[in-house]
């Protein structure tokens, strides 16, 4: 049985005050039946694995370089962000793949190099507007799963989210329809390419604009296995209910 995944990526967003949300959200949630991962800005991986120490709640971070070490100013290494307390972190997020001109095979060193260093490596892809209405959803995400996904990766040490591009902070979502159209053609893929026991291991987040109020609705869809949230996750009165909704889809 897959264990859900509730994750929060907080983007650049947080200051240490922000830490609080943490502490009220640890309270809510003592002993949830799901994974809770909150990915707070670098800055906060420390401290927020101090405060959280003792709690359900897991610290992810938003990025790590191919490197371990190196002349890469600026980047931080998986071992880097192991070091601070992390256990998880994102890698292909399309803002990052937008935004830094990440392809598919960066994609694919990151989540290596995060594996390697003991994190567990969210990989995320997803369609733009555009590749959707050309109706080309379909290969372009059996493309990036191709090239995004290292060979060394397990359903215990690596977690696939679907975001489609057009869905990211704009209030639109994809319909349930859309949404177990992808997931399913996702773990048809994986289990081609690492077998049946395997391909089912892996879980499937969904990401793109999860609220409260449609967070019932997207976890009924067949091999949706979480959420990846992204403005909602900044205020536990937002986050709290689709973690509740969450548990509440779990066996």
């Amino acid at each position: 049985m897959r264990r859900k995944i509730a994750a929060g990526n907080w983007k650049m967003n947080g200051t240490l005050t922000q830490l609080e949300h943490l502490n009220v959200l640890a309270k809510r949630h003592p002993t949830p039946k799901v994974d809770i991962v909150v990915c707070p800005p670098n800055t906060l991986i420390a401290p927020a694995t101090a405060q959280t120490g003792t709690t359900a709640i897991a610290i992810g971070a938003q990025d790590c370089h191919t490197a371990t070490t190196g002349a890469h100013t600026g980047d931080t290494s998986a071992q880097m962000l192991s070091e601070a307390g992390a256990s998880h972190v994102l890698v292909g997020h399309s803002e990052r793949r937008c935004d830094h001109d990440e392809t598919d095979r960066v994609v694919c060193g990151k989540a290596q190099a995060a594996i390697a260093q003991g994190l567990i490596a969210i990989i995320c892809l997803g369609e733009t507007l555009q590749q959707r209405e050309a109706g080309s959803t379909l290969e372009v995400i059996a493309d990036q799963l191709a090239a995004s996904i290292p060979d060394i990766a397990t359903g215990e040490t690596a977690v696939i989210a679907y975001e489609p591009v057009w869905a990211i902070g704009t209030g639109l979502v994809a319909t349930a329809a859309q949404i177990g159209e992808v997931h399913g053609f996702i773990r048809a893929q994986l289990i081609k390419r690492f077998g049946e026991d395997a391909g089912q291991r892996f879980r499937l987040l969904y990401g793109g604009s999860v609220k409260a109020g449609n967070a019932d609705e997207i976890f009924a869809v067949a091999d949706v296995d979480g959420a990846l949230v992204g403005g909602a996750s900044l205020n536990c009165d937002d986050f709290s209910p689709i973690i509740t909704a969450l548990e509440n889809s779990s066996p």
